[in-house]
Parts: C-alpha cells; structure tokens; sequence
C-alpha cells in the first residue's frame, strides 16, 4: 500500500475535481484503536497482489482537514475512518473495527 500524506487543503480541491474513485484513512496516532486499526489495514494490504494509493490523514497534525473532509462530503468525523470518495460524493464511510481492507479492494479496483 502506498500511503499518499494529506496535509493540505488543495489535495481535497484535487480530489473533489477528479471523477477518480479514492480512499482517505484517517488516523489519530495517540489512539490505540486507530493504531490496532491502521495496523490491520497494513497487514491485509502487504497479502494483495495489488498496490493501492491511499490517502493518509494525522488527525492530531491536521485537524483543518479533517473538518473540511467532513464539511465537504456531509459525513460525521470518526478516528480513524475509511472513506472511498468519488467527486463530491462520499460512496463509503467505515470507522473503527468497520474498518475492512476488502472494502477497499471492492471500490479501488
């Protein structure tokens, strides 16, 4: 898995003006479930054959972003969460043991 930084808010304007279907994974770094979750995430990454671009949100470092995710595509902030994003629309939103690799995998193809 290739984790692409999110640590600015023209990444968002990018994201919304593409019609390309992405994932955001939203991480707090001092949360212990956020960490178990990320970790998991990592592990069933490295057994597919596939890389995947991933965007990487540090909640605690960038915050602004996080409210503007939220903002933007009308969902609730969750630490840590998944997001699958497609323009302006939000097509999955997973937090905490929801959190599933496959679920990527199915809207990342």
């Amino acid at each position: 898995m290739n984790w692409v930084p999110l640590n600015n808010l023209d990444q968002l304007q990018q994201i919304l003006d593409s019609q390309q279907v992405c994932a955001i994974f939203k991480h707090s770094t001092t949360c212990g479930i956020s960490g178990m979750a990320k970790k998991n995430f990592e592990r069933f990454a490295n057994l597919s054959d596939k890389s995947y671009d991933v965007y990487y949100l540090d909640l605690l470092a960038f915050r602004e972003i996080s409210n503007q995710i939220a903002s933007i595509w009308h969902i609730q902030h969750q630490s840590p969460q998944l997001l699958i994003l497609q323009g302006d629309t939000c097509i999955f939103n997973a937090s905490h043991g929801e959190i599933d690799f496959d679920d990527l995998v199915t809207y990342l193809k």
